[in-house]
């Protein structure tokens, strides 16, 4: 198995036409001279060792000026010495879903959706279906999650389609390729569109 960093994971995703946050590589601090991206910023390290990127002081968020953005990475390079990091746009709080591939030994590959949130690991609202999938099947699976009705409108309003057109394009990507395990959690939805804002992804060997 191969654990892609998130830099190549959500390169991935872009190459797919999936929405995701707006990012660059970072290799050296001179990469940082030359970034064409708004304040504020997320600066992640992005290696595939590093599970939990808050407990070990990989990631910091909401910075607000290159001034800011330097001394941040100044400080993390001494840390993670040989890693590339991943600089990235800050973007709104949505409302937040999951999505992943998964490839059961048992059942095969299938794809799942999610409501995400705190509560995702407690409530373990999800659902499931095998690949390959069309898009009424991708309504369908919505339809089974308890949550459904922040998709109704809820709370505020979000854009279904955007969650589904994500679901639909991961579905190729994990019939095309050999994926072991991808997850997209969060994902942020919107009135109008949806960006995925971390993504973990396993490749086959």
């Amino acid at each position: 198995m191969k654990i892609l960093p998130e830099h190549e994971a959500k390169k991935l995703l872009v190459e797919h036409n999936i929405p995701t946050t707006n990012f660059r590589k970072i290799k050296r601090r001179e990469d940082l001279q030359k970034l064409d991206l708004k304040y504020p910023l997320a600066l992640k390290v992005s290696s595939p060792k590093i599970l939990h990127k808050t407990d070990v002081g990989a990631i910091a968020l909401n910075i607000r000026n290159k001034e800011e953005l330097i001394e941040k990475y100044d400080k993390m390079r001494k840390k993670f010495k040989e890693e590339i990091f991943l600089v990235e746009e800050m973007v709104p709080q949505g409302v937040e879903v999951i999505a992943g591939i998964y490839n059961d030994k048992l059942f095969k590959k299938c794809i799942m959706a999610g409501i995400g949130g705190i509560y995702t690991e407690i409530y373990n609202d999800v659902s499931f279906r095998l690949l390959p999938v069309k898009k009424r099947d991708l309504y369908d699976m919505i339809k089974d999650l308890k949550g459904y009705k922040i998709f109704e409108g809820y709370r505020k309003k979000v854009d279904k389609e955007a969650f589904v057109d994500i679901l639909l394009k991961i579905s190729k990507i994990g019939e095309k390729m050999k994926i072991n395990q991808m997850d997209l959690n969060p994902i942020f939805l919107y009135e109008k569109g949806a960006k995925v804002i971390d993504a973990k992804i396993i490749m086959e060997e």
